[in-house]
């Protein structure tokens, strides 16, 4: 039973023209928000929709990137009842959360849990990678690292059956590559060695991280294959022995003896003959980013501590704050922060609404930072799925940025194209003033002109011809109200939905907030 109406007015906003209604239609449609610095957009419509979100119960995900954002919404929350709903994700905090363990128990099968923490680990790299760099990554090296990220926690599974950033890192440093080709020639006469001197324990070589769990995983299929030969009659089996089936069947039986195939394929051919400067590239990129997940605070609060909170709580009223603010940890914080984010949206997407309809929200201040080029930032739908969505940025060049390469802007105006109502405070970005101008649109207008004369006789003659005219011009929004007592403390935003009159005069609203 549906308890949210998505048509139920939620906000009504105070316009020159009568109140503005904005439904949970509306909302669930997304909302991108801009304004300059000063122009009251977080103290403005960020605050007025936050309240209203708290005040109607629902859950939500807000990820910081500045250090008085934390303090910023354990007011609203304190202001509207819902300090006991707030959980605070925080270095040596009390809230933790395993990550893949998180996506392992919400996969299916062993295949959709590799795909899914590969997919959930590669884009976040994909898409830090694009912010520092500036330029898309190219899709060679996102295909690369994604094959090794694949293979490798196939092979933690089929190993330890489970999966941790702890192991992804130690077996991806110990990889076989040719350059080890010597090392292990010598390991190999070091173990012939010891067996000629009868000193093999004291002189055993140590195994590397790979090694250990390739001799794991081989115990594990080799276990599940004496069980299927155990099921066999004794006559079926030397049939299949002596016709040379049995490699065959086993691998058709036997998930484990075909992965441990697969396995040793990559590694010990396809990976380990890569030219030392290409496994080095996919290496050092996919290290350095596991590398900041193993660093403190980050490790113990998402990768290694069992979880005692979830993205699921959401759907409960929860309000799940990441205080990993970008402004103090830097790279680290966005990307721990963009990981959540990916995780929660591919959960809040999967939900059942039949069973539990409340509206839920993700809202980023600086959304730019948290950006990622996926279909949920991209082209999310998320109404049949009571989300909303709630982005702040300063301008269009945020964004731009953040996108990165030769057609950034494209892509920005085709993600901006999925945000159903945008709301304009006062700026300095020309672009950005004159997208809200040609996004509001113009008028027909009748233009009349006249004209005089004067001679021996005196004429006037006027003409009227139809014209179109700017419901808003650019230069208007650097007019608005930012708030402050030289305002009244009132803050003007420029309301704009997609399909719909907001207003009898058209699809956009100046609206005041307070």
């Amino acid at each position: 039973m549906q308890q949210f109406s998505l048509d139920n007015p939620l906000l009504e906003l105070p316009t020159p023209a009568g109140l503005c209604q904005l439904t949970l239609r509306h909302l669930c449609e997304s909302i991108a928000i801009f304004g300059g610095i000063g122009s009251g957009k977080t103290s403005g419509s960020g605050a007025v929709l936050s309240k209203k979100l708290l005040q109607n119960r629902y859950g939500g995900l807000v990820l910081t990137v500045k250090p008085d954002e934390r303090a910023m919404w354990e007011e609203y929350c304190r202001q509207t009842n819902r300090t006991n709903d707030l959980i605070i994700v925080e270095p040596n905090g009390k809230y933790f959360f395993d990550m893949l363990d998180f996506e392992i128990k919400k996969s299916k099968s062993h295949s959709n849990i590799s795909d899914n923490i590969t997919e959930v680990l590669n884009v976040v790299l994909s898409a830090s990678e694009e912010k520092a760099s500036g330029k898309p990554d190219d899709p060679f090296w996102q295909e690369s690292r994604a094959l090794l990220l694949t293979h490798i926690i196939d092979l933690c599974l089929l190993a330890y059956n489970k999966v941790t950033v702890s192991d992804i890192f130690e077996i991806m440093k110990s990889l076989p590559k040719s350059s080890d080709a010597e090392r292990q020639d010598a390991k190999e006469k070091d173990k012939k060695d010891d067996l000629e001197e009868n000193t093999k324990e004291k002189n055993k070589p140590t195994l590397t991280a790979f090694e250990n769990a390739f001799s794991a995983a081989i115990k594990n299929a080799e276990a599940e294959l004496d069980v299927w030969k155990e099921t066999l009659p004794s006559d079926e089996l030397v049939s299949l022995v002596e016709s040379g089936r049995f490699d065959t069947e086993a691998e058709n039986k036997i998930p484990a003896a075909r992965l441990i195939k697969q396995l040793d394929h990559f590694f010990n051919e396809q990976y380990y003959s890569l030219s030392e400067k290409t496994s080095s590239i996919i290496n050092f990129s996919l290290s350095s980013f596991l590398f900041r997940l193993m660093r403190e605070p980050v490790h113990s609060v998402f990768c290694k501590t069992a979880s005692n909170f979830s993205p699921d709580d959401c759907l409960d009223g929860k309000i799940i704050l990441l205080d990993f603010p970008v402004k103090t940890y830097n790279k680290t914080g966005q990307e721990i922060q963009m990981m959540f984010k990916y995780i929660w949206q591919r959960a809040m997407e999967k939900r059942d609404i039949t069973k539990n309809d409340r509206p839920v929200f993700l809202l980023a201040d600086g959304a730019q930072t948290f950006f990622t080029l996926k279909r949920y930032d991209v082209s999310g739908n998320f109404t049949s799925a009571r989300t909303i969505t709630v982005y702040l940025s300063q301008n269009l060049h945020g964004y731009y940025a953040a996108m990165g390469g030769a057609k950034s802007e494209h892509r920005v105006k085709a993600f901006l194209g999925t945000l159903g109502t945008k709301i304009f405070h006062a700026n300095a970005d020309i672009e950005t003033n004159q997208y809200a101008s040609s996004l509001i649109g113009e008028a027909e207008v009748e233009v009349k002109s006249t004209s005089d004369s004067s001679g021996q006789t005196f004429s006037h003659s006027e003409t009227r011809s139809g014209g179109f005219q700017k419901l808003l011009r650019p230069e208007m929004m650097m007019r608005l109200r930012t708030g402050g007592p030289s305002n009244g403390f009132l803050v003007d935003g420029v309301v704009h939905y997609q399909g719909r009159l907001l207003m009898k005069s058209g699809g956009f609203a100046i609206v005041a907030f307070l």
